[in-house]
């Protein structure tokens, strides 16, 4: 996954995203090594954060552009 490139392009801590995520940073910290799943929440939390979509997040697409909302 791409958790923990994106979060040192954006300066974040790992802490920063356990807060952010409502978590403990050893929760977030396995979310990065996938030594833990990511409640579907924290997934699209996680895309919000980084304005891109969960697909690019778990590696299903090199496309970082968010998918249109439904109107």
């Amino acid at each position: 996954m791409r958790l923990r490139h994106l979060r040192l392009s954006y300066d974040y801590t790992q802490k920063d995203l356990a807060n952010m995520l409502h978590c403990r940073q050893n929760t977030y910290s396995q979310y990065e090594t996938t030594n833990r799943a990511i409640p579907i929440d924290s997934l699209k939390a996680l895309a919000n954060i980084y304005k891109t979509s969960i697909d690019f997040l778990v590696d299903f697409t090199d496309e970082d552009t968010p998918y249109p909302r439904k109107k």
